[in-house]
Order: C-alpha cells, then sequence, then structure tokens
C-alpha cells in the first residue's frame, strides 16, 4: 500500500515513511493510494479488538510485519491501558440509537484509541526507515488530544512531545490532565489565541524551512501527533468495524444490514475514519456530522462554501471549538474525483482570503455521503438532561451534540451509532449543570455529584487529578511558538542529540 499526497506535491511513500513524516512539506495531507476491502470475515464473529484491529490495520500498512502489528496492538490495547477488556463499549439507548463509548482509555478522550498505538507505529516506522534522529512531536490541541498525546509518547526513547493548547479555552479537566503531566520528554505550552491559532501555528512550524536545516543539522526532525498523522488517524477506523461487530454480536442488526453513523466533529478526524471504513466495505448508510455553535462544517455542508472568517465561540463542548477543520482536505480529494490541482486552488484560497467554494459536482458528491448540521448550547444541556431522564444514561457535552442531531433530525431507517468522544467527568461542571439547578463551580465537587447519581465510578484518569502537581506553566503569544520551540530543543534535546 503506497500514499500520495492531496495537494500532489510529494512522491508516493509506504506507510512507514508517512507516519515517520506525519505532513507533506510543503502542505498537503497523505492519503492511501487505493482503499483495500475488509470482507466481513475480518471483522465479524467472537473476533477481539486486538484481532479486529489486526485484520483491518494489515491491510493499510502492509510495509509492516505481523510480528510488528501484533507487538504494537499489544502493546497499546490491554487493561493498563484501558479500562475495559472490549477497549471500547456499545451502549444501547432504544429506539435504533446506540452509544459507542470510546474514552476507556488512560486519559477518558477517544483519542486514547489511536494515541496508544501511534507512539509504537512510529518507532517503528523510525527503524524500518533506518531514522536514527531525534523526534520532537508537536501537537496542537483543543483540549483531549493534548493529554493523549503526552500519555501515549511520555518518556518515549528518541522522542520529546510539545503540545500547545489555546489560553483559556479548554476545560478546567483537560487543563489539569496536560498541565500536571509528567516524563522526562514532555512539555505543555498554554497560547494566548484559539485552537485555530494553534493549530496554524503548527502547520507553520513544518513548513518552515529554516527551522527544518536548523533542526536536520542537530539530527532532529519534527512530526505529528495530530490526525493530520496517518499514524493517528488509521487506528480510528479500527474501532467503525468493531462497533459493527458488536451490533450484530448483540443480535440488534444482521451481517450485511446498514447502518448510520453520528460523529461529533471538530477537526473532521473521526468522521473521516468512518467514512474510510465504509470506503473499505464497511455497509455504512450516512454519516453525520453533528457541528456545536461554531458551525463552520455545517455551513459548508449547506452552501459548499467553507469560510473561517467568522466569529469564534467557546462552548461547552470545548473539543468542538474549531473553525479550521484540517481532515476535511482529505475528505474533499476524495469527493472531488482525487483532483490535486482543486485542492491545491481551495486551500491556497483559504490560507490568503479564508474562504473557498467548491464545484457543483464536488457539492452534490458530499451530499451522498454526509448529513451535517449544529445545535446550540442549550440544545447540549437540555439533551444531557432528557437521555439521563428517559434512559438513566449521562453524556458529555460533545456526545450530547451527536445525540441532539440525531434525535432533531428524525427516526431513520438504519440503527444509528453515535460516538461518545468523552467521558462525562471531563466536562463535570457544564453536565451536572444540566442534571441539577445549583451545581457547585468546582470540577471534583461535580465530578463526586455525578458519581453520586448516575452509580458510575468515576473514570480513573481523573479519580486523583486535584492531587496531582503541576509541571507546566507557560503561557505565550502565538507569535512566540517557534521560538519556545527552540529554547525547548536546546535546553532539553540538542545535548542527547549532539
Amino acid at each position: 500500500m503506497n500514499y500520495t499526497s492531496t495537494r500532489g506535491n510529494h512522491p508516493l511513500l509506504n506507510s512507514a515513511q508517512v507516519i515517520n513524516l506525519g505532513l507533506a512539506p510543503g502542505g498537503g495531507l497523505f492519503v492511501p493510494e487505493s482503499y483495500p476491502y475488509c470482507a466481513p470475515e475480518r471483522y465479524i464473529g467472537e473476533l477481539s479488538y486486538q484481532q479486529i484491529a489486526r485484520s483491518v490495520l494489515e491491510l493499510l500498512l502492509t510495509d509492516y510485519s505481523p510480528a510488528e502489528l501484533q507487538q504494537c496492538i499489544a502493546a497499546a490495547y490491554n487493561l493498563s491501558t484501558f479500562d475495559t477488556p472490549a477497549v471500547v463499549e456499545m451502549v444501547t439507548l432504544g429506539n435504533g440509537r446506540s452509544v459507542l463509548e470510546l474514552w476507556h482509555g488512560p486519559t477518558a478522550a477517544f483519542k486514547d484509541v489511536a494515541l496508544q498505538i501511534m507512539p509504537h507505529l512510529l518507532a517503528n516506522a523510525k527503524k524500518k526507515t533506518g531514522n536514527t534522529q531525534h523526534t520532537v512531536i508537536l501537537v496542537a490541541t483543543s483540549g483531549d488530544t493534548g493529554k493523549a498525546a503526552l500519555e501515549g509518547f511520555c518518556d518515549a526513547p528518541g522522542i520529546s512531545i510539545i503540545v500547545f493548547y489555546p489560553h483559556g479555552g479548554v476545560s478546567e479537566m483537560q487543563r489539569l490532565q496536560m498541565v500536571t503531566t509528567g516524563g522526562s520528554n514532555t512539555d505543555v505550552v498554554a497560547v494566548r489565541g484559539n485552537f485555530d491559532d494553534c493549530q496554524t501555528g503548527v502547520k507553520k512550524l513544518f513548513a518552515d524551512e529554516e527551522l527544518r536545516w536548523k533542526l536536520m543539522g542537530r539530527s532532529i526532525e519534527l512530526s505529528s501527533a495530530n490526525s493530520i498523522n496517518w499514524g493517528r488517524l488509521c487506528p480510528q477506523i479500527v474501532y467503525y468495524f468493531a462497533a459493527y461487530a458488536d451490533l450484530v454480536r448483540q443480535g440488534t442488526i444482521a451481517s450485511g444490514d446498514r447502518i448510520d453513523f453520528a460523529v461529533p466533529t471538530g477537526n473532521f478526524g473521526n468522521i473521516l475514519a468512518a467514512y474510510y471504513a465504509k470506503r473499505m466495505g464497511l455497509p455504512v448508510g450516512k454519516l453525520i456530522c453533528a457541528s456545536n455553535k461554531n458551525r463552520v462544517l455545517a455551513d459548508f455542508f449547506e452552501t459548499g462554501t467553507y469560510n473561517r472568517e467568522r466569529e469564534f465561540h467557546r462552548t461547552n463542548a470545548p473539543s468542538m471549538d474549531i473553525l479550521i477543520s484540517s481532515n476535511l482536505e482529505r475528505f474533499l480529494f476524495e469527493m472531488c474525483g482525487r483532483d490535486h490541482e482543486k485542492i491545491t486552488g481551495w486551500y491556497r484560497d483559504l490560507a490568503e482570503t479564508g474562504t473557498f467554494t467548491v464545484d457543483d459536482a464536488t457539492r452534490a458528491a458530499i451530499r451522498t455521503e454526509i448529513t451535517g448540521g449544529w445545535v446550540d448550547e442549550d440544545e447540549v444541556l437540555a439533551t444531557i438532561k432528557k437521555v439521563y431522564t428517559e434512559k438513566g444514561y449521562v453524556l458529555d457535552t460533545h456526545t450530547s451534540v451527536a445525540v441532539a442531531l440525531v434525535e432533531s433530525l428524525g427516526p431513520g431507517t438504519a440503527t444509528t451509532v453515535i460516538a461518545s468522544t468523552a467521558s462525562p467527568y471531563k466536562f463535570s461542571v457544564d453536565v451536572l449543570g444540566a442534571l441539577e439547578d445549583t451545581v457547585s463551580k468546582d470540577e471534583f465537587v461535580c465530578v463526586d455529584r455525578i458519581a453520586e447519581i448516575s452509580g458510575k465510578p468515576v473514570h480513573r484518569a481523573l479519580s486523583d487529578l486535584g492531587a496531582r502537581p503541576v509541571r507546566h506553566n507557560a503561557v505565550i503569544d502565538i507569535d512566540a511558538m517557534k521560538e519556545h520551540v527552540i529554547q525547548y530543543i536546546e535546553k532539553n534535546v540538542f545535548s542527547i542529540t549532539k
């Protein structure tokens, strides 16, 4: 399996090479040259999550040996990293709706599923490509990716990780998870701005030829753990196959039945993984892209115009507070017939003017795959209350966005699986505020109260969070990101590699 750049600006590479490289120099994201078919016997039956993962990943990462993949999977998916043998859990809400809990990993967010295996994929990729350089991972996060990446890469040999998050733009739980991170190779930095500022800053660092050559002279390279890196995105495809297998085993559907997926969406990686599963043969009907008040994707799917020049809202679903959805580029590459020139033109327009408009044929193709929509913050809270009252199940704010949109669209003809992207304990003040009229603003008081109400144990990632010492206090301006990276490397990395 080879991989091509969405902008046609790089030769074909194998999977180890693209995982090692991350982002195509000069822009562009790597995608499979073609999509392998994943036959039902590879995921339906009495197969464990680990077995399904191997069946899917060996089709996409063909230059990894069976032994290498087995080692990566075993190291990532076990009871030391996830609190359930199943890795992900399916919960039935009734009326043709099920919730796929993706947050049973070490940081209580769906990013763990990919970021527990990605460091092992990257370590193998470095060996396979003969790369002996020290790798510095740069991460922009809207809240969850940061901690999941820190957890995955903590103390990994030959790797350092720097995480940038929007100052004041994540929940207090998310902030504490990041700034209390241990490890000798981790750095966490608050940036005065929003997530898009962090993401744009990281992309500029990757595109900085002067910086790249300077680091190369010291045997240091930059890479990414965001879903722009194929090694982060491809493991997410696995849990859509696992979800389908769960529904068949439960008797909810018969093998071959189509199902719909509803995904709370910010950077478009999670729903893109569902689309890739469909391209690999999973019987998927509709993909429902759920947005919050930052409705840039919902508006794009309605009008065909992507416009990031709009008011930015900080909402009660902060991981979705995004105006530049990076992985949309990969999806548009497929929708426009893999036309490199169109992608290059659209994203040049986005960089220069903040907007682009797709052609009618591309817009028509999008409509066959995606149903978009958005809900406001009051609906998010009302849906948390409604689902708990009717089903005794507590949603987090992000999952509630998707549930609320599914409710507004009315009953469908297929079972709908809603991707639950975070534990409700991560957003305890807003969740408890939806369940009770008067609540404390203390995150940990709210955590205890939710546990009392729901009868569900507090996620182990959060149970002693308030007692952990803060280790990372840096707050910088957007234009200081490059200087910070250089200073971190000179202080913490250069002595290792010189």
